[in-house]
């Protein structure tokens, strides 16, 4: 049965697209069966994953809608071997029709449970905002990853995510715990980024991933070209760190799992 991972920050530019395609890409060269699923109706993982938006192709939304299953829309991303769920703008009207609908909140999940036990991980790119299609996918997570830009706002509008984790454990998803919180967009040559990394980590304690995330062109230019940094610099910093961040999940998910065994 897959692990749910919703990658979410309510604050956009923090590298939220960039972590899920990269730590999709990352896990899948570890051979886990990945799952993608873009829900941001810019469709950033879509296109940077190299597929084509057109008229003809099905999305997200169709799933949310009711109007086709997962796997009427799933596509195959080489040479990563991701399976991906695109998005595109169309996804913007779903958290209009859903907002009268019977559990409008459940949409997701409720999709996902024939699909699970096909994949060992699906990893959710979250839109950067706290709207229902935020909701839908915190739901369907058993946890959410925080990426969290090194500058000066980075706690800034932390505390309102949050309080909405918190109020999804209150109402709709009891089991949702924080996967870890990412630093992104490290340059360990500033102070600034030092600083802003030692209080995240006083602030959330173990919960900040080891692994942080370089400033990196070659991370940024990737996306372009349709590719992972995986395919584009295998052996940019950028690809190491990404490697490291899968091997750290991996590493904490086995963890856990033999603390609950125990």
């Amino acid at each position: 049965m897959a692990r749910v991972i919703a990658i979410a920050n309510q604050k956009g530019g923090v590298g939220k697209t960039t972590t899920a395609i990269n730590l999709s890409a990352s896990l899948a060269a570890n051979e886990f069966r990945v799952l993608l699923i873009d829900m941001d109706p810019q469709g950033n993982s879509t296109s940077g994953l190299g597929i084509t938006k057109h008229s003809e192709l099905l999305t997200v939304y169709e799933v949310l809608t009711g109007r086709a299953g997962f796997q009427d829309v799933l596509v195959t991303v080489q040479p990563d071997g991701i399976q991906v769920a695109p998005a595109d703008k169309n996804l913007v009207a779903a958290n209009i029709e859903l907002v009268g609908s019977n559990h409008r909140e459940f949409r997701l999940r409720n999709a996902l449970s024939g699909i699970r036990d096909q994949f060992d991980y699906i990893l959710i790119d979250c839109p950067p905002a706290l709207d229902l299609l935020t909701v839908n996918s915190m739901v369907a997570a058993d946890s959410i990853l925080i990426p969290i830009q090194c500058e000066f706002f980075a706690l800034e509008g932390i505390s309102q995510l949050i309080d909405t984790i918190d109020r999804m454990r209150e109402n709709l998803q009891p089991d949702l715990a924080i996967e870890g919180i990412l630093l992104t967009m490290f340059d360990d040559r500033t102070n600034l980024s030092r600083q802003v990394s030692a209080d995240l980590k006083d602030f959330f304690k173990g919960e900040v991933f080891k692994t942080v995330i370089p400033r990196s062109i070659r991370l940024a230019e990737a996306p372009s070209f349709g590719k992972s940094i995986l395919s584009y610099d295998l052996r940019s910093k950028g690809a190491e760190s990404y490697i490291q961040l899968a091997k750290e999940l991996i590493a904490n998910g086995q963890r856990r799992q033999s603390q609950s065994a125990g």
